[in-house]
């Protein structure tokens, strides 16, 4: 089952601070939280090669190490079956140690955590906001909450009105809250953010209609 991340009165808040964000400009925001953007299954994998292939190193440094006697002997067979024996244990106590997900995500690289955050982030803005606007001024705040990690994306007219470096100040805001434990306050401090600056390029006009819904969406 799906932890959520936000609380009732978080997601409230949200919706709450899209709707008073969406009241000064024809930019609409929408809002995604996810657990986490990612299984990482092949992270663990990979670690667990990793033991293999370090097993016969370590033979060859300290032979004595693994095999009993003096080590490699010619003519020893079993030698090698001790070796392959060794590496399977390897693999499986990787592999069943990294099946616990808190480990797994801490032993992931930040910057694999980063792509594959951006990637799905990418993913859900396609479905939930990219043209689906009359303007193209549709935009995508995206929270994966373990990872700690947030994106925004925007749709064409916002992209090209607005330099990609304008977006820090709300991400930062988001980020450092998420590290506190309060993503909710983080997601409201952004989306508040994310209001002001497309309220200096898309104003508000008469007239326009709410394209994108305003709730806070959880996945």
């Amino acid at each position: 089952m799906t932890r959520l991340v936000l609380t009732p009165a978080e997601r409230d808040a949200v919706t709450a601070a899209v709707v008073a964000a969406e009241a000064t400009t024809d930019g609409e925001t929408v809002t995604i939280v996810s657990e986490r953007s990612d299984a990482y299954h092949d992270v663990g994998l990979h670690y667990a090669l990793v033991a293999v292939l370090a097993v016969p190193v370590a033979a060859a440094i300290w032979p004595a190490l693994l095999l009993p006697g003096n080590g490699w002997e010619t003519g020893r067979t079993h030698d090698l079956t001790l070796l392959l024996i060794a590496q399977a244990v390897a693999f499986l106590i990787v592999r069943f140690a990294l099946a616990w997900m808190p480990l797994r995500l801490w032993l992931t690289p930040q910057a694999t955590k980063a792509r594959r955050v951006r990637r799905r982030a990418v993913q859900y803005f396609r479905v939930a906001a990219e043209r689906r606007t009359a303007g193209r001024e549709g935009v995508l705040l995206y929270l994966s909450a373990d990872e700690h990690v947030a994106e925004i994306v925007a749709d064409a007219a916002v992209h090209r009105a607005v330099p990609p470096e304008r977006w820090a100040e709300a991400m930062a805001a988001l980020v450092d809250a998420v590290r506190d434990g309060r993503a909710g306050d983080g997601m409201v401090a952004a989306v508040a953010a994310i209001g002001a600056i497309l309220s200096q390029h898309f104003p508000k006009s008469a007239g326009n209609a709410n394209e994108l819904p305003d709730r806070v969406i959880e996945l």
